[in-house]
């Protein structure tokens, strides 16, 4: 079973970066479809971006153009490259790996974009 750990996130100016990473043991993540989703305070949890096995791409619309899924299969490692960061995508950021009907969370990561 895939357990999946966090990291990255923390406080940025608007406009700034962020790179999360999500690292996978206990399974090898280029056989699962990999996600981020963010939930912020009061809201539901929602989709960020996913990839595919393959590579193929999917994003949200509100960060279409500012962030990027990538996935480092040797290292068993998805990133998440976020630019033009806005106050908006202040949430807790989750790693998820989808395997069929198999859902596997990580614990989460803060993102805070305040000036």
């Amino acid at each position: 079973q895939v357990q999946l750990a966090e990291s990255g996130g923390g406080l940025v100016q608007p406009g700034g970066s962020l790179r999360l990473s999500c690292a996978a043991s206990g399974s090898i993540l280029r056989f699962y479809v990999m996600g981020w989703y963010r939930q912020a305070s009061g809201k539901e949890r929602e989709l960020v971006a996913t990839i595919t096995p393959g590579g193929t791409t999917n994003y949200a619309a509100s960060v279409k153009g500012r962030f990027t899924i990538s996935r480092d299969n040797a290292k068993n490692t998805v990133y998440l490259q976020m630019n033009s960061l806005k106050p908006e995508d202040t949430a807790v950021y989750y790693c998820n790996a989808r395997q069929g009907a198999t859902r596997t969370w990580g614990q989460g990561t803060q993102v805070t974009v305040s000036s």
